[in-house]
C-alpha cells in the first residue's frame, strides 16, 4: 500500500435485529463496546472515533445529542462523521488509516447505527409506507415518480434488460442464491426461510422490474469495528484482518444522461487502485465477494464491472449457479441486504470478516484469505442517477 503502516480489522461488534424502538445512540454504543471487547481492549485505549451515516444521499444526521462515545466514555481524541449513501465502512477506513499512519491515533472505532425498520412501523401506524427521508433542495424526480430508491435503480436494471436481454427471472437468481446463504446464517433475517425462483416471480411488484424480492430489507441495528497498525494489531486477542487496497469510483464523473452509463457502476478506477495496492492479478485472487446489493441488479453489474463474466452476460452467470456454495466466486454469503440485514456496506464488511477468521459456521468459505467488499449510494443528481463506488480488500496472512 502507499501508506506506511499496514491497517487491521482487529475488533468486530454487532447489535443484530435489536428490539424494536432501541436508540440508535444504544445500538451505536453496544455494538461499539462488544468490538472493543472482541479486540481485547479496554475502552481507555480508544483514542479515535468515527460515526458512520448516510448523510450526502439521504439526507440523514444523528438524531441525538450525547454521541456513542459519551455514553460509554471513550477518551477519543477526535470524533467525526462520514459516510454517503451506503458507503459507510470503506469511507471510514480510509479516513482512519489517514489518522492511524500519521501516529494520530492508535486504536480508532468506527460505528453504524439504523433504526429503519422502527421507523418504518411507525410509519405504516400512520398510514404511510416504507422509510421517512429529508427532502433534498432542488430535487425534481418526485413528480416524475420517483418517489424513493426503487424508482431510479429500477431504470439501471430496465435498460440493463432492453440492451442484453436480461430477465427478471435471471435476477431472481440472484435473490434465491442470496437467501440460501441467509439459511446457512443464523442470525440472519430470513434465516429458515428459503425461496424459489417461481417465490420471486410471484412477489408482488414494486416498480418495474423489481419484484418485492428483488428489494434489499430495512434493519434495526449496529455494527462496529476497531482498526489499528500492524504492529499494534499483532497483540489483540483476535487474528488481525489487514486492510490490503481500497479504491473508489464515482458515476458522477461521466455525463450522467449518457445511456451507456446506466448499465455499470463506478468499478473501474475503484478496482484498479484497489487490485493494485493489494497486489491482485485479478478477480481469481478473491476467494469471496461482498458486493453491495441495494437491489439485485447491482449484483449483476458489479459481477460484470469486475470481470467474473462480461458485460451482459451476467444473466446468464448468475442463472448457472455461480455466485452460490460451490460456485465461481461465493456473493454475500451472508445473506446480504436482499436476506441478511441492512446497514449499508457495513453488512458486507462485517461478512468479509467473518469470513476471513474462520467463523462462518455452516457458511464457511474454505481457505478463505481475500475477501472483496464494495459500497455503493449517496446519489448526486436529480434524480438519482450517480453514485460512489467503494472497492475494500480485507485478506489476512
Amino acid at each position: 500500500m502507499t501508506t506506511r503502516n499496514r491497517i487491521a480489522v482487529v475488533g468486530l461488534g454487532t447489535v443484530h435485529q435489536a428490539p424494536e424502538g432501541t436508540s440508535q445512540r444504544m445500538m451505536a454504543a453496544e455494538a461499539a463496546r462488544r468490538a472493543i471487547a472482541d479486540a481485547g481492549l479496554s475502552i481507555s485505549d480508544i483514542d479515535g472515533a468515527i460515526d458512520l451515516r448516510r448523510t450526502g444521499g439521504g439526507g440523514d444526521r444523528a438524531s441525538y445529542t450525547d454521541a456513542f462515545t459519551r455514553v460509554l466514555g471513550l477518551p477519543a481524541q477526535f470524533y467525526f462523521t462520514i459516510g454517503r449513501g451506503g458507503a459507510l465502512g470503506g469511507l471510514a477506513t480510509a479516513a482512519a488509516t489517514g489518522f492511524l499512519d500519521r501516529g494520530l491515533a492508535k486504536y480508532i472505532v468506527c460505528v453504524g447505527a439504523v433504526d429503519d425498520w422502527t421507523k418504518a412501523q411507525a410509519a405504516k401506524k400512520q398510514g404511510h409506507r416504507g422509510m421517512s427521508h429529508t427532502e433534498k433542495e432542488g430535487y425534481w424526480g418526485k413528480v416524475l415518480g420517483d418517489l424513493r430508491a426503487a424508482s431510479h435503480h429500477s431504470w439501471m436494471a430496465a435498460r440493463h434488460m432492453a440492451v442484453y436481454g436480461t430477465t427478471s427471472e435471471q435476477l431472481g437468481a440472484i435473490s434465491v442464491a442470496q437467501r440460501a446463504w441467509a439459511c446457512l446464517n443464523p442470525e440472519a433475517r430470513m434465516h429458515g426461510r428459503p425461496i424459489t425462483i417461481e417465490d420471486h416471480q410471484a412477489s408482488p411488484w414494486v416498480v418495474e422490474p423489481y419484484h418485492l424480492l428483488d428489494v434489499s430489507l430495512i434493519s434495526d441495528g449496529a455494527i462496529a469495528f476497531v482498526l489499528t497498525t500492524e504492529d499494534r494489531a499483532k497483540d489483540c486477542a483476535r487474528t488481525p484482518v489487514y486492510v490490503s487496497g481500497q479504491g473508489f469510483g464515482e458515476v458522477a464523473a461521466d455525463l450522467w444522461w449518457k445511456k451507456e452509463n446506466f448499465t455499470h457502476m463506478a468499478v473501474a478506477p475503484a478496482k484498479e487502485k484497489a487490485f493494485a495496492q493489494a497486489g491482485l492479478n485479478g478477480v481469481e485472487d478473491i476467494d469471496c465477494a461482498q458486493l453491495y446489493d441495494c437491489f439485485t441488479a447491482e449484483v449483476l453489474f458489479q459481477l460484470e464491472d469486475y470481470g467474473w463474466c462480461k458485460k451482459g452476460e451476467g444473466g446468464e452467470f448468475v442463472a448457472a449457479g455461480n455466485i452460490g456454495r460451490g460456485g465461481t466466486i461465493p456473493v454475500n454469503t451472508g445473506g446480504g441486504l436482499l436476506s441478511n440485514w441492512h446497514l449499508g456496506d457495513l453488512t458486507g464488511y462485517a461478512e468479509a470478516v467473518t469470513q476471513l477468521r474462520g467463523e462462518g459456521g455452516d457458511r464457511q468459505i474454505d481457505d478463505c484469505k481475500v475477501a472483496l467488499t464494495t459500497g455503493h449510494g449517496g446519489e448526486l443528481v436529480s434524480p438519482g442517477m450517480c453514485s460512489i463506488h467503494t472497492s475494500t480488500i480485507l485478506a489476512v496472512d
